[in-house]
């Protein structure tokens, strides 16, 4: 089922964006990020996020990304902001002009980890994929759209019900830069069942 434009609602909208049926752009300002505490001290909570809300407990959602980053910490991608101290996000952030981070950052109660990987800094566009199970989630990535590779498995304290998630962009330090966001869909839950170990009894 193709993303309807109509019913996203922006957290902090940025100056310029533009929201079409089938794409979605915005242009970064300076000085925006999604972080919490955790090794830098700091606390920015002032990215730009455009969000749908849903009751589902079984679901994907996937959006492709498109980027003309070229300063440290420009960076966009998938989010699930649920308040300011309980989010996840996953994006490619550039680096440098060798490498860029394709990578995850989880927020649980105030404190957020990142895990990435290096990436070619001429990337510069990222399929994501967002799965929820309950209170469980996976995140994957796919250059092409159609072959995903997991990124990150997290549970999150806060998502109990009904929960927002959807797509953001910034720029950390004096930057900007236009995000573009394309082919966004909810489908099945393509995150299956896990086929090994029985759950244990709770």
């Amino acid at each position: 089922m193709k993303v309807n434009t109509k019913c996203l609602e922006w957290v902090r909208a940025p100056k310029q964006y533009e929201i079409k049926e089938d794409r979605i752009e915005m242009i970064t300002e300076p000085f925006t990020d999604l972080w919490q505490r955790t090794y830098y001290h700091f606390r920015n909570d002032n990215a730009p996020v455009l969000q749908m809300t849903s009751d589902e407990k079984y679901f994907s959602f996937v959006v492709k990304t498109e980027f003309d980053t070229k300063v440290r910490y420009d960076q966009s991608g998938i989010v699930m902001y649920l308040d300011s101290e309980n989010w996840l996000k996953a994006s490619v952030e550039y680096e440098n002009n060798k490498i860029q981070r394709l990578g995850s950052v989880v927020t649980n109660n105030g404190y957020s980890d990142w895990a990435s990987v290096d990436i070619d800094a001429d990337q510069k566009s990222m399929w994501f994929r967002l799965s929820r199970r309950d209170d469980d989630f996976c995140i994957e990535n796919s250059v092409d759209g159609k072959n995903f590779k997991q990124m990150r498995i997290c549970h999150m304290f806060q998502a109990k019900d009904t929960i927002r998630f959807g797509i953001y962009a910034c720029s950390a330090e004096e930057s900007s830069f236009k995000a573009s966001f394309t082919n966004m869909e909810i489908t099945e839950c393509k995150w299956l069942p896990h086929d090994g170990q029985t759950p244990d009894e709770e």
